[in-house]
């Protein structure tokens, strides 16, 4: 029981390197993720074909290759970034874009006359999102955002490449050390309850916006 207690001291050390990477970029990749929404929805169409472009690129390549490209070959441009920060760039980028599409799908659900009736009320186009559409989207957004951040919660053990001591390598060396199995164990568990903390919010929230569940 002590070695186990032991081991599961050690995880709780690697998890708050996890949980970071998860809240940093849960954080800075949802608003970006809308910015880019908008900015695709624009009507400035160099803006528009450049969003489109970036969406492509992170949602086209794995986001693996993506922290090994920050990591690698940013500093052979110059470029140099602490081992978390370059993390946090490639996992920001690559959640913006999936964010971006689910920002869009969302926005585009709202039929045109939630637009029209709010024009006829003397509501300006940022009031009109504020008040009217952005409600409503986010409320038909929460189960891909759901998906996408318990999606966030298992790739951040993708930073086990890039040598950071985060749950899953903290786990590998105990068990490449202890000849035991049970870290793994510990480890799934620790991912399995934090998946479990954000359906359980996720489902609360939307609980809340169900009230806008008419269009």
């Amino acid at each position: 029981m002590e070695k186990i207690l032991d081991t599961v001291v050690l995880m709780l050390e690697g998890s708050q390197v996890t949980l970071e990477i998860f809240f940093i970029t849960l954080l800075l990749s949802l608003p970006i993720g809308l910015l880019a929404a908008l900015g695709r929805m624009s009507g400035f169409k160099p803006l528009s074909l450049l969003v489109e472009f970036y969406v492509w690129l992170m949602r086209g390549t794995p986001l693996m290759l993506q922290l090994l490209f920050v990591y690698f070959a940013l500093p052979m441009v110059g470029i140099l970034l602490p081992d978390i920060a370059a993390a946090l760039l490639a996992f920001v980028l690559n959640y913006a874009a999936y964010f971006c599409e689910i920002f869009r799908a969302g926005i585009q659900s709202i039929s045109k006359g939630q637009y029209e009736a709010a024009k006829v009320l003397g509501m300006t186009y940022p009031q009109t999102m504020r008040r009217i559409i952005i409600p409503q989207m986010l409320k038909n957004v929460l189960p891909p955002i759901s998906n996408e951040t318990i999606n966030l919660v298992k790739d951040t053990s993708l930073i086990y490449i890039l040598a950071m001591n985060d749950l899953l390598r903290v786990a590998r060396n105990i068990v490449q050390r202890e000849f035991d199995m049970t870290p793994f164990v510990i480890a799934a568990v620790f991912y399995l309850a934090m998946t479990f903390v954000l359906t359980w919010v996720f489902k609360k929230l939307e609980n809340h916006y169900s009230k806008y569940d008419r269009h």
